[in-house]
């Protein structure tokens, strides 16, 4: 989903407590890893790797020059004959400390295991992100928690070729896309939307990096 049809998106939701919470989590995540130089390690569950979360990230921190956006995923099936970028493993979790933070990606119970773990990092200090699943164990450690509930979403009726409803990937999709911007978007009626969409539309000319 490029940064045209999240504006379209956001739009579609205008008048529900979407876009501004999936704003205002995004605004934790910046405030949390840009004052650190980085530092921000994503980890899903063993059923549930966000590698499109990842790779949205990656793209965001190199569209809005803040490299401290890109992540480190941790993965619980890493091996040691992975790629680097995907050869970390859980106890990279365990080795958390302050001035990190924890962004847990589930869109069910994370596990005993992961939350064990989770627990260990916020004790040492990182800060702890929870994104999906509405787990009070999860949501109990985590310093901002965003829940996503489960089934078919939002039905609009608006005829704009988007599928709107939240799952799980389409407020991925969101958060992704704010965490990269710079400043919050004028309230709405102070520019007109093709005029976002003019603005969006400069930022896809240039050549866009490398993927994952």
């Amino acid at each position: 989903m490029d940064a045209v049809r999240v504006a379209l998106l956001r739009e579609v939701l205008a008048g529900t407590e979407w876009p501004g919470a999936t704003r205002r989590f995004a605004g934790v995540l910046r405030s949390s890893v840009l004052p650190h130089g980085g530092g921000l390690l994503l980890v899903g569950t063993a059923e549930y790797e966000p590698w499109h979360l990842a790779a949205h990230l990656v793209d965001e921190a190199a569209w809005s020059g803040t490299p401290e956006l890109t992540p480190t995923l941790v993965r619980h099936g890493a091996r040691p004959g992975d790629p680097a970028h995907l050869a970390v493993g859980l106890g990279r979790i365990e080795a958390a400390r302050r001035g990190e933070t924890l962004l847990v990606v589930a869109p069910g119970a994370p596990g005993a295991p992961l939350l064990e773990r989770v627990y260990d990092a916020r004790r040492a200090g990182a800060t702890v992100l929870a994104l999906g699943s509405d787990d009070r164990e999860l949501h109990a450690m985590a310093h901002e928690a965003l829940a996503v509930p489960p089934g078919p979403g939002l039905d609009t009726g608006l005829d704009t070729g988007l599928d709107t409803g939240l799952d799980l990937d389409t407020v991925q999709h969101l958060v992704s896309t704010a965490t990269g911007e710079n400043s919050l978007p004028a309230p709405r009626g102070r520019r007109r939307f093709t005029d976002r969409l003019s603005r969006l539309a400069d930022r896809l000319t240039a050549p866009p990096p490398a993927r994952w």
